[in-house]
Protein backbone atom coordinates (compact mmCIF):
# COMPACT_ATOMS: atom_id res chain seq x y z
CA UNK A 1 0.00 0.00 0.00
CA UNK A 2 2.80 2.46 0.87
CA UNK A 3 4.78 1.79 -2.33
CA UNK A 4 1.64 2.19 -4.42
CA UNK A 5 0.79 5.42 -2.61
CA UNK A 6 4.19 6.85 -3.56
CA UNK A 7 3.51 5.97 -7.20
CA UNK A 8 0.11 7.68 -6.99
CA UNK A 9 1.77 10.80 -5.58
CA UNK A 10 4.21 10.82 -8.49
CA UNK A 11 1.38 10.44 -11.01
CA UNK A 12 -0.42 13.40 -9.46
CA UNK A 13 2.68 15.50 -10.06
CA UNK A 14 2.28 14.60 -13.73
CA UNK A 15 -1.37 15.65 -13.58
CA UNK A 16 -0.44 19.09 -12.26
CA UNK A 17 2.44 19.77 -14.64
CA UNK A 18 0.37 20.74 -17.73
CA UNK A 19 -2.37 22.59 -15.82
CA UNK A 20 -0.55 25.89 -15.37
CA UNK A 21 1.43 25.90 -18.63
CA UNK A 22 -1.21 27.56 -20.75
CA UNK A 23 -2.02 30.51 -18.50
CA UNK A 24 1.58 31.62 -18.03
CA UNK A 25 2.55 31.12 -21.68
CA UNK A 26 -0.56 32.75 -23.16
CA UNK A 27 0.71 36.38 -23.02
CA UNK A 28 3.43 35.26 -25.48
CA UNK A 29 1.53 32.56 -27.39
CA UNK A 30 -1.40 34.76 -28.44
CA UNK A 31 1.02 37.32 -29.88
CA UNK A 32 2.95 34.67 -31.87
CA UNK A 33 -0.24 33.18 -33.31
CA UNK A 34 -1.94 36.55 -33.84
CA UNK A 35 -4.86 35.48 -31.66
CA UNK A 36 -6.96 37.90 -29.55
CA UNK A 37 -6.08 37.85 -25.86
CA UNK A 38 -9.70 37.02 -24.93
CA UNK A 39 -9.49 33.76 -26.92
CA UNK A 40 -7.91 32.16 -23.84
CA UNK A 41 -11.36 31.68 -22.33
CA UNK A 42 -12.74 29.87 -25.38
CA UNK A 43 -9.58 27.79 -25.61
CA UNK A 44 -9.85 26.82 -21.94
CA UNK A 45 -13.53 25.94 -22.17
CA UNK A 46 -12.80 23.51 -25.02
CA UNK A 47 -10.16 21.78 -22.92
CA UNK A 48 -12.52 21.80 -19.96
CA UNK A 49 -15.27 20.14 -21.97
CA UNK A 50 -12.86 17.36 -22.94
CA UNK A 51 -11.56 16.89 -19.41
CA UNK A 52 -15.00 17.08 -17.87
CA UNK A 53 -16.57 14.93 -20.57
CA UNK A 54 -14.17 12.08 -19.84
CA UNK A 55 -14.97 12.44 -16.13
CA UNK A 56 -18.61 11.59 -16.84
CA UNK A 57 -17.63 8.22 -18.36
CA UNK A 58 -14.45 7.59 -16.35
CA UNK A 59 -16.31 5.64 -13.68
CA UNK A 60 -17.42 3.05 -16.23
CA UNK A 61 -13.91 2.86 -17.72
CA UNK A 62 -12.36 2.38 -14.29
CA UNK A 63 -14.81 -0.36 -13.33
CA UNK A 64 -14.11 -2.15 -16.63
CA UNK A 65 -10.33 -1.81 -16.99
CA UNK A 66 -9.13 -0.89 -13.50
CA UNK A 67 -7.51 2.29 -12.20
CA UNK A 68 -3.95 1.24 -13.07
CA UNK A 69 -4.53 0.63 -16.79
CA UNK A 70 -6.65 3.76 -17.19
CA UNK A 71 -3.95 5.81 -15.45
CA UNK A 72 -1.17 4.42 -17.66
CA UNK A 73 -3.00 5.03 -20.93
CA UNK A 74 -4.13 8.51 -19.85
CA UNK A 75 -0.63 9.60 -18.79
CA UNK A 76 0.72 8.58 -22.20
CA UNK A 77 -2.15 10.44 -23.89
CA UNK A 78 -1.32 13.58 -21.91
CA UNK A 79 2.36 13.35 -22.87
CA UNK A 80 1.51 12.99 -26.57
CA UNK A 81 -0.76 16.02 -26.36
CA UNK A 82 2.06 18.10 -24.86
CA UNK A 83 4.46 17.05 -27.60
CA UNK A 84 1.91 18.07 -30.21
CA UNK A 85 1.39 21.48 -28.60
CA UNK A 86 5.13 22.13 -28.63
CA UNK A 87 5.22 21.72 -32.42
CA UNK A 88 1.88 23.40 -33.20
CA UNK A 89 2.16 25.83 -36.15
CA UNK A 90 -1.05 27.66 -35.25
CA UNK A 91 -3.78 27.95 -32.63
CA UNK A 92 -6.00 25.33 -34.31
CA UNK A 93 -3.38 22.58 -34.08
CA UNK A 94 -2.58 23.65 -30.54
CA UNK A 95 -6.25 23.26 -29.62
CA UNK A 96 -6.46 19.78 -31.18
CA UNK A 97 -3.43 18.62 -29.22
CA UNK A 98 -4.83 20.20 -26.07
CA UNK A 99 -8.03 18.19 -26.55
CA UNK A 100 -5.92 15.01 -26.53
CA UNK A 101 -4.17 16.23 -23.39
CA UNK A 102 -7.53 17.05 -21.77
CA UNK A 103 -8.91 13.56 -22.38
CA UNK A 104 -5.90 12.05 -20.62
CA UNK A 105 -6.03 14.41 -17.66
CA UNK A 106 -9.75 13.87 -17.03
CA UNK A 107 -9.45 10.09 -16.70
CA UNK A 108 -6.39 10.32 -14.42
CA UNK A 109 -8.10 12.86 -12.19
CA UNK A 110 -11.25 10.81 -11.64
CA UNK A 111 -9.48 7.48 -11.25
CA UNK A 112 -6.90 8.54 -8.69
CA UNK A 113 -9.27 10.68 -6.64
CA UNK A 114 -11.72 7.81 -6.35
CA UNK A 115 -8.95 5.30 -5.60
CA UNK A 116 -7.47 7.36 -2.78
CA UNK A 117 -10.85 8.30 -1.29
CA UNK A 118 -11.67 4.58 -1.02
CA UNK A 119 -8.36 3.19 0.18
CA UNK A 120 -6.54 5.93 2.10
CA UNK A 121 -7.14 8.46 4.89
CA UNK A 122 -8.06 12.11 4.38
CA UNK A 123 -4.49 13.26 4.98
CA UNK A 124 -3.34 11.26 1.97
CA UNK A 125 -6.00 12.86 -0.23
CA UNK A 126 -4.76 16.31 0.80
CA UNK A 127 -1.14 15.34 0.27
CA UNK A 128 -2.07 13.76 -3.06
CA UNK A 129 -3.37 17.12 -4.22
CA UNK A 130 -0.33 18.73 -2.70
CA UNK A 131 1.68 16.81 -5.26
CA UNK A 132 -0.63 18.19 -7.92
CA UNK A 133 0.28 21.57 -6.44
CA UNK A 134 3.94 20.65 -6.80
CA UNK A 135 3.35 19.94 -10.47
CA UNK A 136 1.52 23.21 -11.17
CA UNK A 137 4.14 25.15 -9.19
CA UNK A 138 7.09 23.64 -11.06
CA UNK A 139 5.75 24.11 -14.58
CA UNK A 140 5.32 27.93 -14.46
CA UNK A 141 8.90 28.13 -13.17
CA UNK A 142 10.07 26.02 -16.09
CA UNK A 143 8.08 28.16 -18.51
CA UNK A 144 9.31 31.35 -16.85
CA UNK A 145 12.92 30.23 -17.39
CA UNK A 146 12.29 29.87 -21.13
CA UNK A 147 10.25 33.07 -21.41
CA UNK A 148 12.97 35.03 -19.65
CA UNK A 149 15.77 33.33 -21.60
CA UNK A 150 15.38 32.51 -25.27
CA UNK A 151 11.67 33.28 -25.27
CA UNK A 152 10.77 29.84 -26.65
CA UNK A 153 7.59 28.75 -24.87
CA UNK A 154 7.63 25.55 -26.96
CA UNK A 155 10.66 24.19 -25.09
CA UNK A 156 8.76 24.53 -21.84
CA UNK A 157 6.07 22.18 -23.18
CA UNK A 158 8.71 19.73 -24.40
CA UNK A 159 10.37 19.49 -20.99
CA UNK A 160 7.00 18.77 -19.35
CA UNK A 161 6.24 16.11 -22.00
CA UNK A 162 9.49 14.28 -21.19
CA UNK A 163 8.58 14.25 -17.50
CA UNK A 164 5.15 12.81 -18.38
CA UNK A 165 6.68 9.97 -20.38
CA UNK A 166 9.01 9.13 -17.48
CA UNK A 167 6.10 9.01 -15.03
CA UNK A 168 4.13 6.74 -17.40
CA UNK A 169 7.01 4.25 -17.24
CA UNK A 170 6.76 4.25 -13.44
CA UNK A 171 3.05 3.37 -13.68
CA UNK A 172 3.81 0.58 -16.17
CA UNK A 173 6.35 -0.95 -13.79
CA UNK A 174 3.79 -1.11 -10.94
CA UNK A 175 0.67 -2.08 -12.91
CA UNK A 176 0.04 -5.31 -10.96
CA UNK A 177 -0.22 -3.51 -7.60
CA UNK A 178 -3.43 -1.58 -8.28
CA UNK A 179 -6.21 -4.11 -7.57
CA UNK A 180 -6.40 -3.93 -3.79
CA UNK A 181 -9.26 -4.27 -1.35
CA UNK A 182 -9.57 -2.65 2.03
CA UNK A 183 -11.84 -4.06 4.75
CA UNK A 184 -13.97 -0.93 5.06
CA UNK A 185 -14.62 -0.72 1.28
CA UNK A 186 -17.72 -2.68 0.28
CA UNK A 187 -16.44 -3.82 -3.12
CA UNK A 188 -13.11 -4.14 -4.91
CA UNK A 189 -12.56 -2.98 -8.49
CA UNK A 190 -13.06 -6.54 -9.75
CA UNK A 191 -16.38 -6.79 -7.89
CA UNK A 192 -17.50 -3.38 -9.15
CA UNK A 193 -17.51 -4.76 -12.69
CA UNK A 194 -20.57 -6.84 -11.74
CA UNK A 195 -22.63 -3.99 -10.29
CA UNK A 196 -25.73 -3.00 -12.31
CA UNK A 197 -25.24 0.14 -14.37
CA UNK A 198 -26.87 3.34 -13.12
CA UNK A 199 -27.38 6.37 -15.32
CA UNK A 200 -26.40 9.93 -14.54
CA UNK A 201 -30.03 10.84 -13.92
CA UNK A 202 -30.46 7.95 -11.48
CA UNK A 203 -27.42 8.94 -9.44
CA UNK A 204 -28.35 12.63 -9.48
CA UNK A 205 -31.52 11.72 -7.57
CA UNK A 206 -29.40 11.00 -4.49
CA UNK A 207 -30.11 13.79 -2.02
CA UNK A 208 -27.47 16.47 -1.69
CA UNK A 209 -25.50 15.44 -4.77
CA UNK A 210 -26.48 18.40 -6.99
CA UNK A 211 -25.46 21.11 -4.51
CA UNK A 212 -22.31 19.13 -3.72
CA UNK A 213 -21.38 19.24 -7.42
CA UNK A 214 -22.29 22.95 -7.55
CA UNK A 215 -19.98 23.78 -4.64
CA UNK A 216 -17.09 22.08 -6.42
CA UNK A 217 -17.99 23.84 -9.68
CA UNK A 218 -17.96 27.32 -8.15
CA UNK A 219 -14.66 26.50 -6.49
CA UNK A 220 -13.21 25.41 -9.84
CA UNK A 221 -14.46 28.65 -11.36
CA UNK A 222 -12.26 30.60 -8.94
CA UNK A 223 -9.28 28.27 -9.22
CA UNK A 224 -9.36 28.17 -13.02
CA UNK A 225 -9.90 31.91 -13.26
CA UNK A 226 -6.63 32.66 -11.47
CA UNK A 227 -4.80 29.85 -13.23
CA UNK A 228 -5.78 31.05 -16.70
CA UNK A 229 -6.09 34.79 -16.14
CA UNK A 230 -3.88 35.47 -13.12
CA UNK A 231 -0.83 36.33 -15.24
CA UNK A 232 -2.91 38.45 -17.62
CA UNK A 233 -4.51 40.23 -14.63
CA UNK A 234 -1.07 41.02 -13.22
CA UNK A 235 0.22 42.29 -16.58
CA UNK A 236 -2.83 44.47 -17.31
CA UNK A 237 -3.60 45.85 -13.86
CA UNK A 238 -0.13 46.09 -12.30
CA UNK A 239 1.97 46.47 -15.48
CA UNK A 240 4.42 43.70 -14.59
CA UNK A 241 6.43 41.81 -17.22
CA UNK A 242 5.09 38.40 -18.37
CA UNK A 243 7.96 36.52 -16.70
CA UNK A 244 7.28 38.29 -13.38
CA UNK A 245 3.55 37.61 -13.72
CA UNK A 246 4.37 33.92 -14.14
CA UNK A 247 6.22 34.00 -10.82
CA UNK A 248 3.21 35.55 -9.05
CA UNK A 249 1.04 32.74 -10.42
CA UNK A 250 3.62 30.24 -9.16
CA UNK A 251 3.17 31.83 -5.73
CA UNK A 252 -0.55 31.11 -5.99
CA UNK A 253 0.02 27.47 -6.89
CA UNK A 254 2.68 27.25 -4.19
CA UNK A 255 0.03 28.47 -1.73
CA UNK A 256 -2.30 25.68 -2.84
CA UNK A 257 0.48 23.18 -2.26
CA UNK A 258 1.27 24.62 1.19
CA UNK A 259 -2.42 24.62 2.09
CA UNK A 260 -2.66 20.93 1.28
CA UNK A 261 0.42 20.06 3.31
CA UNK A 262 -1.04 21.84 6.34
CA UNK A 263 -4.55 20.44 5.88
CA UNK A 264 -3.10 16.94 5.59
CA UNK A 265 -1.92 17.23 9.18
CA UNK A 266 -5.08 19.04 10.31
CA UNK A 267 -7.27 16.29 8.83
CA UNK A 268 -6.16 14.03 11.70
CA UNK A 269 -8.18 16.29 14.00
CA UNK A 270 -10.65 18.11 11.75
CA UNK A 271 -13.34 16.77 9.42
CA UNK A 272 -13.34 17.23 5.65
CA UNK A 273 -16.22 19.69 5.93
CA UNK A 274 -14.49 21.82 8.57
CA UNK A 275 -11.43 22.05 6.33
CA UNK A 276 -13.60 23.12 3.39
CA UNK A 277 -15.25 25.95 5.31
CA UNK A 278 -12.06 27.12 7.01
CA UNK A 279 -10.15 27.10 3.72
CA UNK A 280 -12.75 29.19 1.93
CA UNK A 281 -12.77 31.80 4.70
CA UNK A 282 -8.98 32.21 4.31
CA UNK A 283 -9.37 32.38 0.52
CA UNK A 284 -11.93 35.19 0.90
CA UNK A 285 -9.40 37.10 3.00
CA UNK A 286 -6.83 36.73 0.20
CA UNK A 287 -9.33 38.08 -2.32
CA UNK A 288 -9.76 41.18 -0.16
CA UNK A 289 -5.97 41.67 -0.12
CA UNK A 290 -6.08 42.02 -3.91
CA UNK A 291 -8.14 45.18 -3.36
CA UNK A 292 -5.57 46.88 -1.10
CA UNK A 293 -3.92 50.03 -2.56
CA UNK A 294 -0.35 48.70 -2.35
CA UNK A 295 0.45 48.28 -6.02
CA UNK A 296 1.73 44.97 -7.33
CA UNK A 297 2.33 43.72 -3.79
CA UNK A 298 -1.43 43.22 -3.53
CA UNK A 299 -0.70 40.13 -5.62
CA UNK A 300 0.46 38.48 -2.40
CA UNK A 301 -3.28 37.86 -2.07
CA UNK A 302 -2.67 35.05 -4.58
CA UNK A 303 -0.68 33.26 -1.87
CA UNK A 304 -3.48 33.51 0.71
CA UNK A 305 -6.10 32.44 -1.83
CA UNK A 306 -3.94 29.47 -2.74
CA UNK A 307 -3.48 28.40 0.89
CA UNK A 308 -7.22 28.72 1.49
CA UNK A 309 -8.11 26.85 -1.69
CA UNK A 310 -5.70 24.07 -0.70
CA UNK A 311 -8.02 21.73 1.25
CA UNK A 312 -11.26 22.43 -0.63
CA UNK A 313 -11.04 20.21 -3.71
CA UNK A 314 -9.45 17.16 -2.03
CA UNK A 315 -11.76 17.38 0.99
CA UNK A 316 -14.91 17.42 -1.14
CA UNK A 317 -13.71 14.41 -3.12
CA UNK A 318 -12.53 12.47 -0.07
CA UNK A 319 -15.94 12.96 1.54
CA UNK A 320 -17.85 11.51 -1.44
CA UNK A 321 -17.88 7.87 -0.19
CA UNK A 322 -19.06 9.15 3.21
CA UNK A 323 -21.72 11.37 1.69
CA UNK A 324 -23.01 9.04 -1.02
CA UNK A 325 -21.72 5.49 -0.40
CA UNK A 326 -18.87 3.45 -1.90
CA UNK A 327 -20.47 1.17 -4.52
CA UNK A 328 -20.76 3.83 -7.22
CA UNK A 329 -18.16 6.20 -5.84
CA UNK A 330 -16.13 6.12 -9.09
CA UNK A 331 -19.18 7.27 -11.07
CA UNK A 332 -20.16 9.89 -8.49
CA UNK A 333 -16.59 11.18 -8.30
CA UNK A 334 -16.57 11.44 -12.09
CA UNK A 335 -19.88 13.31 -12.10
CA UNK A 336 -18.57 15.70 -9.46
CA UNK A 337 -15.49 16.39 -11.50
CA UNK A 338 -17.30 16.58 -14.83
CA UNK A 339 -19.94 18.91 -13.41
CA UNK A 340 -17.31 20.95 -11.60
CA UNK A 341 -15.21 21.38 -14.73
CA UNK A 342 -18.27 22.32 -16.78
CA UNK A 343 -19.35 24.93 -14.23
CA UNK A 344 -15.84 26.17 -13.63
CA UNK A 345 -14.97 26.64 -17.27
CA UNK A 346 -18.33 28.25 -18.04
CA UNK A 347 -17.67 30.80 -15.30
CA UNK A 348 -14.16 31.38 -16.60
CA UNK A 349 -15.38 31.77 -20.20
CA UNK A 350 -17.90 34.43 -19.20
CA UNK A 351 -15.32 36.19 -17.05
CA UNK A 352 -12.73 36.25 -19.83
CA UNK A 353 -15.00 37.93 -22.34
CA UNK A 354 -16.38 40.43 -19.80
CA UNK A 355 -12.96 41.35 -18.36
CA UNK A 356 -11.39 41.67 -21.80
CA UNK A 357 -14.24 43.91 -22.95
CA UNK A 358 -14.28 46.03 -19.80
CA UNK A 359 -11.42 45.85 -17.30
CA UNK A 360 -9.47 43.19 -15.41
CA UNK A 361 -9.93 45.17 -12.20
CA UNK A 362 -13.21 43.28 -11.69
CA UNK A 363 -11.21 40.12 -10.85
CA UNK A 364 -11.26 40.35 -7.01
CA UNK A 365 -15.01 41.04 -7.00
CA UNK A 366 -15.74 38.04 -9.22
CA UNK A 367 -13.59 35.85 -6.99
CA UNK A 368 -15.46 37.06 -3.88
CA UNK A 369 -18.84 36.19 -5.42
CA UNK A 370 -17.61 32.72 -6.37
CA UNK A 371 -16.12 32.15 -2.91
CA UNK A 372 -19.37 33.09 -1.19
CA UNK A 373 -21.19 30.70 -3.52
CA UNK A 374 -18.91 27.81 -2.54
CA UNK A 375 -19.64 28.35 1.13
CA UNK A 376 -23.38 28.67 0.51
CA UNK A 377 -23.64 25.51 -1.61
CA UNK A 378 -21.55 23.57 0.92
CA UNK A 379 -23.80 24.59 3.81
CA UNK A 380 -26.92 23.58 1.86
CA UNK A 381 -25.37 20.19 1.04
CA UNK A 382 -24.44 19.49 4.65
CA UNK A 383 -27.88 20.54 5.86
CA UNK A 384 -29.54 18.24 3.32
CA UNK A 385 -27.34 15.33 4.40
CA UNK A 386 -27.52 16.44 8.05
CA UNK A 387 -23.76 16.11 8.47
Amino acid sequence: MTALLIVIYIVFVSLGLPDSMFGVSWPVVHVEFGTPESFASLYSIIIGVCTGGVSFVAGKLIRRFGTGKVTLFSTLLTALGLVGISFAPNIIVMMICSVIMGYGAGAIDTGLNNFVSLHYKAKHMNWLHCFWGLGVTISPMIMSAFLGGDGTWRNGYRVIALLQFAIAMVVLATLKKWNIKKEDVSVSEDEQKNLPEKSLLQLLKIKGIKTSILSLGLYCGGEFLIGTWGATYAVNVFAVAPEEAAKWVSLYYGGIMLGRIISGFLSEKLSDNTLIKGGMILALAGMLVLLLPIGKYALVGFLLIGIGYGPVFPSVLHDIPTRFGTDYSADITGYHMGGAYATGFAVQLLYGFVASATTFTITPFVLLILGAGVIGATLVTLKTLKQ
